[in-house]
């Protein structure tokens, strides 16, 4: 799927928490958030892309997922944090190039074409990985050691990056052809950009080989690199994007756009993005996978960056004046988001709530970003109880209603959707303050159930305000309205 991901370390975030965020952007997807149980997660996992089965360990964690309402092509559990408060987003879709996918083939599924053949499964997919790894893991290494042997084991039919934190550590894996694979631990002082594209820049093999303090990677990853002689020149040193990515005239209008609005966000004095003598333009190729931010990141920061589109340039779709550049690329906040989320894994709080789950379903330009927290026996209906029909009972049918009506009436609606998302976000941290204050004293984390509750409650007290304010909106814009005095 064509998502944004962004990475944020200890460090680099302004209350010493962890954070991975993605836009998960299928196409139209519906999307609930739910609680599963270790009783409700299956022993035998079976794929309905790649028809594969795979025997599952045996007492899993509890964990939360963000999964298809249509289970027509599978699971898609998108997003979670589970019990042991790792969380992980799978997947964001990377791009590869002819000569890794000619040495180490994509893992597809072969239907038998006569009778008394066999059909061939594929690999493992972004169908398949967060109900695979998530809740088998309590730490963020772990995740990427279990995702890893999987990956050798049975393949992938598809080039993926995947995420994973806990409270200390984020780590970002990428797949190399159908079965190898190479992953980084962020650098605390961090953010990672990631948009589409084959990310790293810079992989240390002697690290991955040898103490594996940052770096770990496939067996024969060296050998594979060697054998098909994939490094090439590189003056000594090791640049996986090179090796392994892409580097199309696509990209140029697709995805590193999107990474050089990202890094001007996020270091706007620190490098040059714009003008005579920049660093890097939209279309460079060469913008860095991470970056030291110039100030400490916030959630609202990833969320404005999640929902953003070229707004500040000449670039953005809604600009009034025509600049000969108006949408020429592809904006981040995008119509066709499912879900959004941002999983946080915090310090300095009782270790049963340091998962905090932010949800925003939609397009993310227009709809609000809610904290719930994951460890619950179970979700709260307006974000579980979701179906296929339109309704304005759950939040991602409001969600989808509120960005439908706002869309075509952006210069009157930008303002009160401001207010609406503010308002969410901080209602919704006056909630998450209270009951992080009422558990850290009571020691009844039973009342994280009660704070989802509240916090429902209060994201459908404001889009509900929203959404009566525009349908007045674009109701009054209508093409059928006239006066007796019109003429």
């Amino acid at each position: 799927m064509p998502c944004t991901t962004i990475l944020v370390g200890k460090r680099a975030s302004n209350d010493n928490s962890t954070m991975i965020a993605r836009t998960d952007d299928g196409h139209f997807d519906v999307k609930k958030l739910v609680v599963v149980e270790p009783k409700d997660q299956p022993r035998t996992y079976k794929s309905v892309i790649s028809h594969l089965e795979v025997p599952l360990p045996e007492e899993p964690l509890r964990y939360t997922a963000c999964p298809s309402v249509d289970r027509t092509h599978g699971i898609w559990a998108a997003t979670g944090i589970n019990a042991a408060n790792v969380g992980m987003t799978a997947t964001e879709t990377i791009t590869s190039n002819p000569r890794v996918l000619s040495a180490d083939p994509l893992v597809v599924y072969k239907k038998a074409r006569k009778r008394g053949e066999k059909d061939v499964p594929g690999g493992i997919g972004e169908e398949d990985i967060l109900v695979l790894v998530l809740p088998y893991i309590r730490t963020a290494r772990e995740g990427v050691l279990r995702l890893g042997k999987l990956l050798e084991t049975y393949g992938t039919y598809e080039c993926n990056g995947i995420a994973i934190n806990d409270e200390n550590e984020v780590w970002w894996l990428e797949t190399v052809g159908g079965h190898h694979w190479l992953a980084r631990r962020v650098p605390d002082d961090v953010c990672v950009i990631a948009p589409n594209q084959f990310g790293m820049d810079g992989f240390d093999l002697d690290d991955a080989f040898g103490e594996q303090k940052a770096h770990l990677c496939s067996a024969d990853l060296r050998e594979f690199i060697a054998e098909n002689r994939l490094d090439g020149n590189q003056g000594g040193r090791f640049d996986p994007r090179n090796v392994f990515g892409s580097h199309s005239d696509q990209d140029h209008i697709y995805n590193t756009p999107r990474a050089w609005f990202m890094g001007r966000y996020l270091c706007p004095f620190s490098h040059r993005w714009e003008g005579p003598g920049a660093e890097y333009g939209p279309e460079s190729d060469d913008i860095p996978w991470a970056l030291v931010p110039d100030r400490k990141v916030t959630v609202e920061d990833v969320k404005y960056l999640l929902s953003s589109h070229y707004q500040g340039t000449d670039y953005d779709p809604y600009i009034h004046r025509d600049t000969g550049k108006r949408g020429m690329y592809r904006s981040i906040g995008i119509n066709r988001t499912g879900v959004a989320s941002v999983c946080q894994i915090r310090s300095g709080v009782p270790e049963a709530v340091k998962g905090l789950e932010w949800i925003c379903f939609g397009p993310t330009t227009f709809d609000a970003l809610l904290p719930v927290y994951p460890n619950a026996a179970k979700m709260p209906a307006y974000l579980s109880a979701v179906t296929l029909d339109v309704s304005t009972e759950n939040f991602y049918w409001s969600s989808r209603l509120l960005a439908t009506l706002a869309d075509p009436h952006f210069a009157k609606a930008v303002q009160p959707l401001d207010r609406y998302q503010s308002a969410v976000m901080t209602r919704g941290r006056q909630i998450v303050r209270e009951y992080d204050r009422k558990m850290a004293e009571t020691g009844d984390f039973a009342l994280a159930a009660q704070a989802n509750e509240a916090l429902c409650r209060m994201a459908r007290e404001e889009t509900q305000k929203i959404l009566n304010a525009l349908v007045l909106t674009a109701s009054e814009a209508m093409k059928d309205g006239y006066d007796r005095a019109d003429n």
